[in-house]
């Protein structure tokens, strides 16, 4: 015993040293922070449905969608693209993590306002975090029906939107949905549950490809309109202010009530709808003139 004690005594100066280097090499690394990945998805949209991204602090914006006929209509209506369905809409960002937005369709003349919040945005380094997440809330109001109270024309949506960036191409992201609808038809349910999935693989610095699909969870036998799955391929261009998104596509609504849960086409029957989405975002942040979201790869 006295000879371990002697041999403790003298590595014990060796080993408190070396302790103190390894502690102070942690702090250095810590001290270096998380490095946030940028730019999961080029657009607030992965096609039609919302992505991770929100818009940085005092930027703002402007959208324009369009979805034609269905292409089954044939060349009598020009495959689709005699018939147009437009939503338009503003959207700000209060800060870097939360952002709001407004818009109208043509579809059941419908006004709609959501607010998007980033929980948490993947990371890399000491203390990261594998995944983004981001909250996101919205309610519409179709004013079609001038008869119904105003009560009868809201529905309520809300997702969890979770992502991640594998390296520098490939962004994969997964929404669990809930919509409410006050009034809807009989036997269907006013409450939707659907969980969508998406991706974006970037073909070069500028362009990607696009797609989701939103699986309901409902009893279709019950219900007297047959409604399927939202599906949607597309292509990113992005171009310094703008962001186009060009896109094929079996929904015709623009906001989550109508394309998760109100989808009446068909990709068996034909029923594909082409479609866009123009952004074009003005900064109101004299510090910085960049776009957003981040343009970085």
């Amino acid at each position: 015993m006295y000879r371990l004690r002697i041999l403790v005594l003298l590595f014990l100066p060796a080993f408190v040293q070396a302790q103190d280097q390894l502690l102070g090499e942690l702090s250095q690394l810590d001290s270096a922070g998380k490095v946030p990945v940028q730019a999961t998805f080029k657009s607030t949209r992965v096609v039609n449905g919302h992505s991770v991204e929100t818009m940085r602090a005092r930027h703002l914006d402007f959208r324009i969608s369009h979805r034609f006929g269905r292409v089954n209509m044939g060349a009598y209506h020009f495959f689709g693209l005699d018939q147009a369905t437009m939503r338009m809409g503003l959207e700000y960002g209060l800060t870097n993590r939360l952002m709001i937005g407004v818009g109208r369709s043509t579809s059941e003349k419908t006004y709609d306002a959501f607010a998007k919040y980033r929980l948490l945005r993947q990371s890399s380094g000491p203390g990261s975090f594998p995944v983004s997440v981001t909250l996101f809330a919205s309610a519409a109001a179709a004013t079609v029906n001038r008869e119904a109270s105003f009560e009868d024309k809201l529905s309520y949506a809300t997702q969890l939107l979770i992502a991640r960036k594998f390296g520098e191409r490939l962004s994969l992201q997964v929404s669990p949905t809930w919509i409410h609808r006050n009034v809807v038809a009989a036997g269907d349910e006013q409450d939707v549950l659907a969980v969508g999935v998406g991706g974006r693989f970037k073909l070069t610095k500028r362009v990607s490809l696009n797609g989701e699909y939103f699986w309901t969870a409902r009893d279709e036998s019950l219900i007297p309109v047959h409604y399927y799955n939202s599906m949607s391929f597309g292509v990113d261009i992005e171009t310094g202010g703008h962001v186009f998104q060009l896109h094929f596509t079996n929904s015709l609504g623009m906001i989550e009530r109508q394309f998760i849960a109100e989808t009446t086409g068909s990709w068996g029957k034909g029923d594909i709808h082409y479609g866009f989405n123009i952004s074009r975002t003005f900064s109101f942040d004299k510090r910085t003139r960049k776009n957003a979201p981040s343009n970085e790869n």
